[in-house]
């Protein structure tokens, strides 16, 4: 079988637009009945999921395939990085845990983790019609251009066209998209193929001169210019994103609105938990690292981490553990999840991840944590008071209690509750049930709304397909999936880097 077409979004920034381009590109192919899955050779974030076979990736690439119609699989994010300090990570490699690097021993491990995601791309071109890839940072940093696997490495190697994303609202998006080019030797120049903006605000007719310049100085076209969109915040794995997410979605039902408080951890991850508590109706989310922000929150929540002592001593150190004290003894709401769960505990005893060994935690729950060197990655699914509830487990800390009312894998006491389950607001009756208790503890005359979480979701990434078909040259779009990189495209004068062999 002849290996599916395929495209590579690369950004000039960080958050340029490139996870959501590539979900709306996936939801546009799957609207025309194309066989299409999403791709990330190399991904950093804390954000991840647990796949059916019980593999770990990244959420973006998870959400992307819901865009695309498809089940998500590790081959889909080969390489994931978790950060887990300033200078050291864990290394995901096809689902499984892999190592744990800093930044210098990790170059070491680089060109052999380009055959596997070359090896996971491959398989998926023999599976789909086609594969939208998505790039990593941006393909300018030229001092890891060397060691590159996600970027102009993986376009060189699978021969891949890339489109270059860029976020004007950020200002210099021109200079960004020439600068960009003028970097890269001849050969990456060579892939790159177009050009793509993100969240515009204005007039177009503003703007195309500028566009105009860009196509009369690279020789590559704008393929589309998409407009600002609020509310598309999806699955984020980017820390810029987080500023930006909205706090509250949609009015309340009732009279009045119920307030979360989602602790700030340095390495917070799957801050996606919260996802579908602000999704509904009368909720209003915040991100939050002072105890004075505590002081009007209705629900607290201490999110997963994947530095669970180093985050757990953060805490302390801002005096954020004597006002969660006082909500316990005052008998309001504090939810710990994964991590925030082993920090609300007795005590943490952990020679793998932090390797501090015994650590005591909040004693607000009467759960004792044992890190082991393998690493849980499981689905979940179980019910709470007749509401069905579903997650995924990723952890290494085994946590125990003998003591407190059951919930779900973990347990309650008083007000403070905790769980392993990430995702677990996801099951639109066990999230209102949920909700409806924390309004009747703090006496809050809040009402569930009436919609669906997955409808919520699906009309997000219904809104992303949609920006791409209004807004960007599908049939330009099409032809490079289809042909591949384009014949004679010019090397942008301003030239500034040496070939590479």
């Amino acid at each position: 079988m002849a290996p599916g077409g395929g495209l590579l979004v690369a950004g000039t920034t960080s958050d340029a637009g490139k996870s959501v381009l590539v979900a709306g590109l996936c939801r546009w192919l799957a609207r025309r009945g194309v066989r299409v899955a999403p791709f990330k050779a190399q991904n950093m974030a804390l954000n991840s999921t647990v796949t059916a076979d019980g593999g770990e990736i990244g959420r973006a690439q998870a959400m992307q395939a819901a865009a695309a119609r498809v089940e998500p699989e590790a081959a889909m994010n080969p390489v994931l990085i978790k950060p887990a300090g300033e200078r050291h990570s864990h290394v995901v490699v096809l689902g499984r845990a892999h190592a744990d690097v800093d930044a210098m021993s990790y170059r070491d491990h680089k060109m052999r983790l380009l055959d596997v995601a070359l090896d996971a791309l491959d398989g998926l071109r023999r599976r789909y019609d086609v594969v939208i890839c998505e790039g990593a940072g941006s393909p300018a940093e030229v001092n890891l251009r060397d060691r590159d696997i996600a970027n102009m490495g993986l376009a060189r190697a699978a021969g891949l066209p890339a489109l270059v994303v860029g976020d004007i609202d950020r200002g210099g998006v021109l200079a960004h998209f020439a600068g960009t080019l003028a970097v890269l030797d001849r050969h990456d120049q060579r892939h790159i193929a177009a050009f793509v903006v993100n969240k515009f605000r204005g007039d177009l007719a503003l703007l195309r001169p500028g566009l105009d310049w860009l196509t009369e100085t690279t020789g590559r076209p704008c393929l589309g210019v998409l407009p600002w969109r609020s509310g598309l915040w999806l699955d984020v794995e980017d820390s810029l994103d987080l500023d930006s997410r909205p706090g509250l979605l949609t009015p309340p039902v009732g009279r009045d609105v119920l307030r979360v408080a989602l602790v700030r951890l340095p390495r917070m991850s799957n801050v996606t938990d919260a996802d579908a508590l602000a999704a509904e109706p009368g909720v209003s989310v915040r991100l939050v690292t002072t105890p004075a922000e505590l002081a009007d929150a209705d629900l607290v929540v201490l999110p997963g981490t994947r530095a669970t002592v180093g985050d757990l001593a953060w805490l302390r150190e801002r005096g954020l553990d004597e006002a969660l004290r006082r909500r316990a003894a005052d008998g309001l709401p504090v939810l710990g999840i994964c991590g925030g769960y082993q920090m609300l505990g007795a005590v943490i005893d952990d020679d793998v991840e932090s390797r501090a060994g015994r650590v005591p935690g909040l004693g607000l729950l009467p759960a004792r944590t044992a890190y082991a060197p393998d690493k849980v990655l499981a689905l979940a699914e179980g019910e709470w008071r007749g509401h069905e509830v579903a997650g995924y487990q990723i952890h290494h800390g085994r946590v125990t209690s003998d003591a407190g009312e059951p919930f779900l894998d973990g347990c309650r006491a008083g007000q403070v509750w905790g769980t392993t389950w990430h995702g677990l607001f996801e099951r639109d009756g066990f999230r209102r049930a949920f909700l409806a208790e924390v309004a009747a503890v703090t006496g809050r005359a809040w009402l569930p709304g009436t919609g669906t979480f997955a409808a919520h979701r699906e009309a997000r990434l219904d809104a992303l397909g949609d920006l791409v078909e209004e807004h960007l040259d599908t049939e330009a779009v099409w032809r490079l999936i289809e042909r591949g990189v384009p014949a004679g495209l010019p090397t942008a004068g301003i030239t500034l880097r040496e070939d590479r062999p």
